[in-house]
This record gives structure tokens, C-alpha cells and sequence, in this order.
């Protein structure tokens, strides 16, 4: 919602009015039941035959912020603005991030 700027008045649907987003700790997310073994992520090479699958928890290992990112993706309209919004987003494993001069402003969710 933040990302899209529909919590603003100003809101157009054609237009980016959302606010940049900072997450943090991504390495940490918890999930429920056998999901960390069950949730498969695939992607595809070009080649055939070429479809890869990862589990969450391989996935976790090799890039902690990949999971956030194309979870908000698929919330995100597929077309160039939705694009134009996911590069507002930033996403650390850890706690430290190089925006601290911006002064960015908590949101409890």
C-alpha cells in the first residue's frame, strides 16, 4: 500500500506517488509448519529444460532478501509502473543499511 502511495490523497493509479521502503533484518522472517522446506521458488534459464526450483530454506542461505523482494513483486501491477514502483524498495539481510541520511521513519506492521 505504502509502495503505491494509496495511503496518500493524492492517489492516481497511473502515477507513482509511493513512498521508498526500507526493510531490514530480512535474513530473520519466520515461517510456519513445513514451509521452509516446502515452499519451492523456481525460475526458469532460457534453455530447455532449464527450469530450476530452490526451497525456502536453500534460498535463505544464498540471497536472505530474495524471498521479501519477489513476495512484494507479485503484489506489485506487472506492467512498467510496477516495475518503477519495486525499485523503490530496498532490502537488507541485516540490521545496517546506507540510508541513515535520509532519516527514515519506522512502520510498524
Amino acid at each position: 500500500m505504502i509502495l503505491q502511495g494509496k495511503h496518500k490523497p493524492i492517489y492516481t493509479p497511473h502515477v507513482d506517488t509511493g513512498d521508498f521502503i526500507v526493510v531490514i533484518n530480512a535474513e530473520r522472517i519466520e515461517l510456519t509448519g513445513q514451509k521452509w522446506d516446502d515452499k519451492l521458488y523456481q525460475r526458469h534459464t532460457g534453455y530447455m529444460g532449464g527450469l530450476k526450483e530452490m526451497s525456502y530454506r536453500r534460498l535463505i542461505k544464498r540471497h536472505p532478501e530474495l524471498p521479501v523482494r519477489e513476495a512484494v513483486r507479485r503484489m506489485l501491477p506487472k506492467t512498467t509502473l510496477g516495475r518503477q514502483m519495486l525499485r523503490k524498495l530496498k532490502i537488507y539481510a541485516g540490521p545496517v543499511h546506507p540510508h541513515e541520511a535520509q532519516q527514515p521513519q519506522e512502520l510498524e506492521i
